[in-house]
């Protein structure tokens, strides 16, 4: 059983992953609007929603806003990184699978939301671990 803190941070990090789903979602489309790609497009959109949610993180999640705030950021990217690498890995996999399947045609329009909300959800536990213990150390 996690302790009561412990599940608040949880909580305060699971609001701020809805926040930076929000932002990946909308960045990732008007990427796509704008003609890149979706591979290029989903690079940009994590990047826009690692930042967004380092911000709630810092301040809100861990109130850790008092550290150096230029370390805290790359740590914090590096520390994402592994987890953007399992959310990045399982968005790729639902596109390539959803563009082989014909079951999947009708769903093709929202193929982006599923895919980085897949993604999202598989790397939700590692980002909170490494946040947690790697990151602002709380």
């Amino acid at each position: 059983m996690l302790k009561p803190h412990v599940r608040i941070q949880l909580l305060r990090f699971a609001v701020a992953g809805v926040a930076g789903l929000v932002v990946d979602v909308l960045v990732l489309y008007l990427a796509l609007a704008l003609g890149t790609g979706f591979h290029a497009g989903r690079v940009l959109s994590f990047l826009s929603a690692v930042w967004v949610t380092w911000q709630i993180n810092r301040r809100y999640t861990f109130d850790a806003a008092g550290d150096s705030a230029w370390r805290q950021w790359w740590r914090y990217v590096g520390a994402m990184a592994f987890g953007g690498a399992v959310n990045y890995g399982v968005s790729a996999a639902v596109i390539a699978l959803m563009a082989g399947w014909p079951a999947a045609a009708p769903l093709l329009p929202a193929a982006p939301l599923l895919a980085v909300c897949c993604g999202t959800l598989a790397g939700l536990v590692l980002n909170f671990l490494s946040a947690k213990f790697l990151v602002f150390q709380r």
